[in-house]
């Protein structure tokens, strides 16, 4: 174990340096062609990891940096019951057919604002699921907003919903045009659950 630890930490040191010479050499390009766009985001991920905060979501559905002097998220219960649907959904939802997701988004509303007139509640959701309103547009705005007061853009991407594009090759060449939230599922703590 102890020699195979050993040659692990030479390609390490190897990586290293072929890394430098290609970053002399003003080759990034080379670089990321060796790594690879994927691995570069798993170790931005990776890298982020020790910088991110736990996300506390408490029974009473305050929101809680917990690894940030306990530092509460300040959304309302609209935007608490859209970041739960998208918290609850990590493969992403397309804005287009958050239609799908209607009930479940009522019954987080509703949890998220209790003192609200259900009749209130039904008239927001049917605006943020209606594909021709900008609603959920601007409701994700506010939380995006919400994060980038607390923390700097790098770290708040963690945090907000924002796009991920998956193409398809079947018989035609399709595009799901997602929004998701990329903080490591491991960070998230739902009291209660």
């Amino acid at each position: 174990m102890a020699r195979e630890q050993q040659t692990i930490e030479k390609v390490a040191l190897e990586v290293k340096r072929l890394t430098e010479q290609l970053v002399a050499a003003g080759r990034k390009d080379l670089l990321l062609k060796a790594i690879g766009v994927q691995l570069v985001e798993e170790l931005r991920i990776e890298a982020a990891r020790g910088r991110l905060s736990r996300l506390v979501i408490t029974a009473d559905y305050r929101f809680i940096l917990s690894d940030y002097n306990n530092t509460e998220v300040e959304l309302q219960p609209v935007h608490k019951a859209v970041y739960l649907l998208f918290l609850r959904h990590p493969e992403g939802i397309e804005f287009k057919r958050l239609r799908d997701y209607k009930q479940e988004l009522m019954e987080l509303y509703a949890k998220t604002a209790r003192w609200m007139d259900r009749e209130k509640i039904e008239d927001s959701v049917e605006k943020l699921v209606d594909p021709l309103d900008n609603a959920i547009n601007e409701k994700c705005s506010r939380i995006k907003k919400v994060f980038l007061d607390l923390m700097d853009e790098y770290r708040a991407s963690y945090y907000i919903i924002s796009g991920h594009t998956q193409k398809h090759i079947g018989g035609r060449v399709w595009y799901e045009r997602l929004k998701v939230i990329t903080l490591p599922r491991e960070l998230i703590i739902i009291e209660g659950k």
